[in-house]
């Protein structure tokens, strides 16, 4: 449980992040999330939501204790809306960059936009409560909640 001083109370058991361009480039996934994964999963559930743009998802996270939805609709932001809302959207903290995901990080408790070597959409940014230079930033968030509060706090 983390109070947020004139903000809100977060009860966050689920962090949802989507792929290429916030925890993966180009299909691989970057070093630093590799070790922060580990270390999150044994407080969250970790998620991971994407079209699999380059096949290589369920590769580079076998080793993680991770659910993968891979996205089947041709509407990807809905799709990602409605898997966050399935989860319970109070309950969880998602993290994105792309257009498709504003309405994740607009439903989640918690919505952090990341902008990172593809950049951030602008639909994203202002669908968020908080920006992150990268995603090392944002799950760090995580791992200290009081940088959370100090964020977030009115």
């Amino acid at each position: 449980m983390i109070e947020i001083p004139n903000f809100k109370t977060l009860n966050i058991t689920h962090v949802v992040c989507d792929y290429n361009g916030t925890i993966a480039k180009d299909g691989f996934v970057l070093p630093e999330v590799k070790e922060l994964f580990t270390e999150l999963s044994k407080y969250y559930t970790l998620h991971v939501i994407t079209a699999d743009t380059f096949g290589s998802v369920h590769t580079q996270l076998k080793e993680y204790d991770t659910n993968i939805k891979v996205l089947t609709s041709t509407n990807h932001t809905q799709e990602k809306a409605d898997y966050i809302q399935e989860l319970q959207a109070q309950n969880c903290i998602a993290l994105g960059n792309g257009n498709n995901d504003k309405e994740m990080l607009s439903f989640a408790a918690i919505g952090i936009a990341i902008l990172g070597d593809e950049g951030c959409a602008k639909d994203a940014l202002l669908n968020a409560d908080i920006v992150c230079k990268n995603i090392s930033e944002a799950l760090l968030l995580l791992l200290n909640p009081k940088r959370l509060i100090a964020t977030l706090r009115r």
